[in-house]
């Protein structure tokens, strides 16, 4: 692809990626095919993404301070630490699996994060309440999910809110701070797992990086004006269309 419009394509795809990780979520779906459609292969193009989306997920946590700062420390320790685990796992995983089979798992990836990303609200309204079936479960839950953020970024935020809701937990700011704090931690450790992995493209990577930290204070300013229903079926129809050319494409 001519350089001019690889500029281009990466930061609107950074840029957009911004924007829907602000509001509602699925800049993934945004940052990963434009790597791939600029050249990039797979397997790096998904750790380039995962850097490139990386600097919001503070901005998310820290204004979430309160919030955790109410927890139990030991619990925030311990989610932390299985946090960082199961990133790491899961991008070890990434860089030993062939890129052949990474090319071939790439759109059911896609499609499986677009459906979670669809039927989130349901799922958490499904999931709420006090006891939930997942109750004893959380530890080994956390590490699973951690895992599948580590490996392959998009619906990890629809993952986690959908556990800990499973999880009894009931009061949805607490929900949203955990969410974005473990989000924060597995991205920064499966990007260092990445980056020593050799897998990073860093030129594209910190151009997206820029581009998605000035789409993320957009899109703050935008959340507060666009109805959020509108904000997810732009999502949700960007997924769709991501994962059939993706289809069509393997």
């Amino acid at each position: 692809m001519d350089p001019l419009a690889s500029f281009l394509l990466l930061s609107t795809a950074a840029f957009g990626a911004g924007v829907l990780n602000a509001i509602a979520g699925g800049g993934t779906f945004l940052t990963f095919p434009a790597l791939v459609w600029t050249g990039v292969p797979p397997i790096a193009a998904n750790a380039t993404s995962a850097l490139a989306v990386s600097p919001g997920y503070l901005g998310s946590t820290l204004g979430f301070r309160a919030e955790l700062a109410a927890l139990p420390r030991a619990l925030v320790v311990r989610e932390l630490v299985l946090s960082a685990i199961g990133g790491v796992a899961g991008a070890l995983l990434l860089l030993v699996t062939p890129a052949k089979v990474f090319a071939g798992v790439v759109p059911w990836l896609l499609l499986f994060a677009t459906v979670l990303f669809a039927f989130g609200p349901a799922l958490s309204r499904w999931a709420g309440g006090e006891n939930g079936i997942l109750a004893g479960w959380r530890k080994p839950a956390l590490l699973v999910v951690a895992i599948y953020g580590g490996y392959f970024n998009g619906g990890l935020g629809i993952l986690l809110m959908a556990l800990y809701l499973l999880c009894g937990e009931q009061r949805m700011h607490t929900v949203n701070a955990l969410k974005n704090l473990n989000s924060f931690v597995l991205s920064i450790v499966s990007v260092i797992a990445f980056a020593l992995g050799g897998a990073i493209v860093w030129k594209q990577a910190l151009l997206m990086a820029v581009f998605a930290t000035l789409g993320g204070l957009a899109g703050a300013r935008l959340a507060r004006s666009l109805p959020p229903r509108v904000v997810r079926a732009i999502v949700i129809t960007t997924g769709l269309v991501m994962s059939v050319l993706f289809f069509i494409r393997t």
